[in-house]
């Protein structure tokens, strides 16, 4: 199954570290962020569990709940989750799902037979409390993930959900935003952005971040 970005995700029930889970009634309202790694212990994946673990505070700041998946069994999961804690210095405070069957990895197209014709990819998915899928992000087996800019783009999405701006080339909150070209009424860009905006082109105006 082929997932792109405004597609619903794909809802399944699943075995977890945190029990049986339902995806759509666990999301419940929340975003999510659902991300496969191609087996338990292995050394990029536990460093990636670990730093994810660390983010819950800012995760939760966001309304993020936050979700992995390989193809191991739980009780693996759970041995392996004694692993990431001692070695990175922190708690696993999020569900593993135990996709054995590969129901999941099917649903969400993670194993791609050119790459591995049993581990799942590194993909990642952010979801939001709609159930669409908003961003789609695969790596390299070898490549660990820059959750930072995980980060930047659920606040780039956040911030461009609630108002009529999209965020730029290397945007990091707090900086200048851009107003979308459909937003043309001169006294409607005054309401939205009191502060005022600086026009480099007519189609690029840019403006402080309206939400600081």
């Amino acid at each position: 199954m082929t997932i792109r970005l405004g597609d619903i995700a794909p809802d399944f029930e699943q075995d977890s570290t945190a029990g049986r889970i339902r995806f759509h009634e666990w999301l419940g309202h929340s975003w999510g962020v659902l991300f496969s790694h191609p087996a338990h212990f292995t050394l990029v994946c536990t460093t990636e569990l670990g730093f994810t673990a660390k983010l819950h505070e800012q995760f939760a700041e966001r309304g993020v709940k936050a979700i992995a998946l390989s193809v191991d069994p739980v009780d693996s999961h759970l041995r392996w989750i004694d692993d990431i804690n001692e070695t990175q210095q922190t708690q696993v405070n999020f569900p593993i799902l135990a996709d054995a069957d590969r129901k999941v990895s099917g649903l969400y197209d993670l194993i791609h037979p050119n790459a591995s014709d049993t581990l799942t990819v590194r993909s990642l998915f952010i979801i939001d409390p709609h159930k669409k899928v908003r961003l789609i992000i695969t790596y390299p087996a070898s490549t660990g993930r820059n959750f930072h800019e995980i980060l930047r783009v659920i606040d780039s999405l956040q911030l461009t959900d609630s108002h009529k701006v999209a965020t730029p080339a290397n945007w990091q909150d707090g900086d200048e935003v851009v107003i979308v070209p459909s937003l043309n009424d001169e006294e409607e860009i005054k309401q939205r952005f009191p502060k005022g905006y600086r026009a480099v082109k007519p189609y690029l105006r840019l403006t402080p971040q309206p939400n600081h």
